[in-house]
């Protein structure tokens, strides 16, 4: 069990920031969480005995308000907001998404390591998890914009580990597979049938499957880091490779 440490999880309102930030709570962390739906976070943050505030990653201003109202000493930054949308081939792809995704996937986690890295110093044992995706190192076709935004955030861990090389400092990336959130749905700007057929007929992966992951690597041992964690389904082999029954 884990006690008086803290944690922050961005995109904290729905799917695998809410499963994190439960599951953290439940590992005894104080958890700040942060999102854009401020009521749902509060629900949340209510029910786990969190504290909930405002948060978006791609507004500078919001991410530095968000940081002034934290702890000095912060032990976890989840970084999970973010994700798809479209998915046009390059020839049609519409720049406004791909800047949005951009701005969330890979600024948005650069501003928060940026901006909490003080914090995570001070607490002698800082990690900073980032929540990428098997896009990090795959492609499939209409998915360049994403990633291209998810290879960023490799880039981003790695460089990271050299730049704090010596420092109590851990960097884990999580790379998830098929989970079934609110991610599709996003992507296909609120067409709930097109986001079912991504998961119809096959068993994918659910939020609570990667919060554990999350959970697993946070509380190894202070010189112990987990360098990335890759999770899929059974039923899933590459990104544009899924079993499908019937």
């Amino acid at each position: 069990m884990t006690t008086h440490k803290v944690a922050v999880v961005t995109g904290a309102s729905s799917g695998i920031g809410e499963a994190t930030a439960r599951a953290l709570a439940a590992a005894g962390y104080t958890v700040y969480l942060g999102a854009r739906r401020l009521d749902r976070l509060r629900a949340i943050a209510a029910d786990i005995g969190g504290h909930a505030l405002a948060l978006d990653v791609a507004d500078a201003a919001s991410v530095q308000s968000f940081a002034t109202a934290l702890p000095a000493h912060v032990h976890v930054l989840v970084n999970n907001a973010g994700g798809a949308l479209g998915l046009a081939p390059v020839a049609e792809f519409d720049e406004a998404q791909w800047l949005a995704m951009f701005q969330s996937n890979v600024l948005g986690l650069a501003r928060m390591t940026r901006a909490l890295h003080g914090r995570l110093l001070a607490s002698g044992d800082g990690h900073v998890v980032n929540i990428g995706s098997i896009a990090g190192f795959e492609t499939y076709s209409g998915g360049a914009g994403y990633t291209a935004a998810k290879h960023a955030v490799r880039a981003i861990s790695e460089t990271l580990r050299l730049e704090w090389l010596g420092q109590p400092m851990r960097v884990t990336e999580i790379d998830p597979g098929l989970v079934e959130t609110e991610f599709s749905l996003v992507r296909f700007a609120g067409d709930a049938e097109r986001a079912s057929k991504v998961y119809a007929d096959t068993r994918p992966l659910t939020a609570g499957d990667i919060a554990d992951a999350v959970v697993w690597a946070t509380t190894r041992p202070a010189h112990v880091n987990v360098d990335q964690i890759v999770i899929r389904p059974t039923d899933q082999a590459r990104a544009d490779k899924v079993f499908r029954r019937g």
